[in-house]
Parts: structure tokens; C-alpha cells; sequence
């Protein structure tokens, strides 16, 4: 009998994550003579040298169980963001609170709203609850359709969408997420997805959901990521911080109980720590974003403004046959295969020798040098 008879038909009609390739992949496949790796939203610059030594003195601690709930993290981030300790969770990523909040308050048949194209667990989390998607889809100049969002939210149980946008990069303005919290009942759960925060406060006008939904009488959770600007990705830590410490009670109940484990606790403890470092690494990834946005308008591609540490870039071709030319020449990036974006390519953000790398790799392929 086969194996897929076992498996719930919610769980066969989700498509593989595209986890993007990891160098050692692309040294067995393609032998290039360096590879630049700009598909995943890494921090070039590393982690805090705190967060390194931090981990590395636990020493044999690691033969015990880290606190379940990761306090002292809880603790410092509390401080830092001025919330109730009791409405922060950790989770292995943040994409890991995803699940957490779909499988604590989706029913088969709830609807969710989502912006499209949208990372991809938005909405497979909440399909295999058995929940129905629905998307709300960025228009030809990559601005979120407010209007289209408050309509989608207004049928939705769960609206949950990320701020900036991956893969795109646009963002709510503070005057247009006042108006979509505005028109949201509390019958409709906001789940806003803020992992790129670090890299789009300093915008003009952006937002910080947590201080925006603080005292409003809506059911929220924001989540946050150690991943991105704080250079953590490979140790999996993200939070979020609920409205209130009952929801976070539920949330606690439908995670693992040791999700975050202890390497990940100390390091980011340290990380949180060192402003310097994220600033310092933002300050740079913002000056390389502009100035790689004016490298590709100038040569004709089309690509969305960005608030992330990535461009989203239309190449005018299949985006794996455009990733595919650019692993031959070493360069990783993310063909974005949701459909109608089959010809775009997400690419982070890098030093400026890997950028550089990146952009003649790619006029040489699409001739537009």
C-alpha cells in the first residue's frame, strides 16, 4: 500500500519548503572556484564575538536541559522592548511560532489572510490545519493593496502577513498600519511577522508593531528573529510577544517544551547586549541596499523598493534558469517559484565584493552588461 495513504490530504497538497542550497551542495554539484552565498538573509558579518564567547563557555553544562522557558533572554528583551516578560516566547526560529499559533487557534475551515507572495509558511502552517488562504496580492508597482488587506482581514480569523514583506521587501507605513488595526475586529487574530524589524525601523515612517498595538483591544502576537541582523541563524532563536500573558499560556502549550536550546539561550542573552554590532551591521546593509538598487534600475531590471536585507529582482526569465546560471558561477541566490513570480529572484544583501560578484554574474547571463 502506499505510504501517502497514511498521510492527511492536507499535509500531501503542501509543496517542499525551499530551503535553498547550502555550500556544500554547490561545491559537489557545480565545483565553482569561491561561492558567494545570498539566498538565505544571512548576516555577513557573523554573529557578536559576545554571542560567540558566550556560547562557548557553557563548557559541560550542555549535559543538562536549558530553562524551558528561557528567562534570562525573556528578561533582557523585556527590558530592551518595554513589554511584560509573561507575553514573550521563544521559539526554534520564528517560523516556529507559526505553527505554534496555527495549531493553537486554527479549525478546519477558518480563513486566513495573507499578503502574496508571501513566505511560504504563512500559509502552509495554517493549510495544514485545514484552514483556507486567502491571498491578497501585491499590485504591478509592489505596493501592499491596503483596501484589498482590510477586506481579506474582515472574513479572517487570523490575519498574518510580514512587515517589511519577504520575498518583496515592501512595507505598511505607520499611517497605513494604524488604519488597518483600525478596522480590525477582535475576532480576527494579528499575526504580524516582523523579522526583518532591525533592518526597516530606521525608515521613514516604519512602524514597530509592538509599540502600535500596545493597549489596543485586538488579540496579536508579533514575532521577532536572532536569525537576520543578529547573525544567529544557524543557533534557531526567534521570539514573539503576545498581547497577553494568557494567549502566550496557550502558545506554550502547543510548542515543544525545550524548543530553544541552551547554546542558542546564552548567545543570544549576549547578542541582545551588543547594539553595536547590530547597528553596525544595518548601518552597512542599508548603504549596500540602496546602492545595489541603483546598480540593477540602472541597467533595466525591475525590483521592488526594499526595507529587508534583500532585493527581489525581476530577471524577465525562469528564475531557476537564472539561479541555475549563477550557481555555475558560484552565486546563490532564491528563485522564487510561487506562481506568478516564476520569473523573479530573491538576493541578500552581502559585502560589497560579494554583491559585486553577484551583479556581474548576472548581466553576463541576461546580457545586459
Amino acid at each position: 500500500m502506499p505510504f501517502g495513504k497514511h498521510i492527511r490530504e492536507e499535509v500531501r497538497a503542501l509543496t517542499p519548503y525551499n530551503a535553498g542550497l547550502t555550500i556544500e551542495e554547490v561545491k559537489a554539484a557545480y565545483q565553482p572556484a569561491s561561492i558567494v552565498k545570498l539566498g538565505s538573509n544571512e548576516n555577513p558579518f557573523g554573529p557578536s564575538q559576545k554571542a560567540v564567547q558566550a556560547m562557548n563557555a557553557l563548557g559541560s553544562s550542555i549535559a543538562l536541559y536549558p530553562d524551558p522557558l528561557a528567562r534570562s533572554v525573556g528578561a533582557a528583551l523585556a527590558e530592551k522592548l518595554d513589554v511584560d516578560p509573561q507575553t514573550i516566547i521563544f521559539g526554534n526560529g520564528s517560523e516556529d511560532l507559526i505553527g505554534a499559533v496555527c495549531r493553537a487557534v486554527l479549525n478546519s475551515g477558518d480563513v486566513v489572510a495573507t499578503l502574496y507572495p508571501s513566505f511560504p509558511l504563512h500559509e502552509d502552517y495554517a493549510t495544514t490545519m485545514g484552514a483556507t488562504v486567502e491571498r491578497v496580492v501585491i499590485g504591478d508597482d509592489f505596493a501592499i493593496p491596503l483596501d484589498a488587506l482590510i477586506e481579506a482581514a474582515s472574513r479572517a480569523k487570523m490575519l498574518i502577513f510580514s512587515n517589511p514583506m519577504n520575498p518583496v521587501g515592501a512595507w505598511l507605513g505607520s499611517d497605513a498600519f494604524r488604519r488597518l488595526i483600525g478596522s480590525l475586529s477582535a475576532d480576527t487574530l494579528l499575526v504580524v511577522d516582523e523579522a526583518y524589524f532591525e533592518y526597516a525601523a530606521l525608515e521613514a515612517g516604519f512602524p514597530s508593531a509592538i509599540e502600535e498595538l500596545k493597549g489596543s483591544n485586538l488579540n496579536w502576537l508579533v514575532l521577532r528573529t536572532l536569525s537576520k541582523a543578529y547573525g544567529l541563524a544557524g543557533l534557531r532563536i526567534g521570539y514573539g510577544i503576545a498581547n497577553s500573558p494568557e494567549f502566550k499560556s496557550y502558545l506554550d502549550r502547543v510548542r515543544t517544551p525545550f524548543n530553544v536550546n541552551a547554546a542558542a539561550q546564552a548567545a543570544a542573552l549576549a547578542a541582545i547586549g551588543d547594539d553595536g554590532h547590530v547597528q553596525e551591521g544595518v548601518s552597512y546593509i542599508r548603504s549596500e541596499r540602496a546602492r545595489l538598487m541603483r546598480l540593477l534600475t540602472d541597467k533595466g531590471f525591475r525590483l521592488a523598493p526594499s526595507a529587508g536585507n534583500f532585493l527581489f529582482i525581476d530577471t524577465g526569465q525562469p528564475c531557476d534558469v537564472v539561479a541555475t546560471a549563477l550557481l555555475k558561477s558560484g552565486i546563490i541566490v532564491k528563485p522564487w517559484r510561487q506562481k506568478g513570480f516564476h520569473d523573479f529572484i530573491r538576493v541578500s544583501i552581502g559585502k560589497s565584493e560579494d554583491n559585486d560578484k553577484f551583479v556581474s554574474a548576472l548581466l553576463a547571463f541576461t546580457q545586459k552588461s
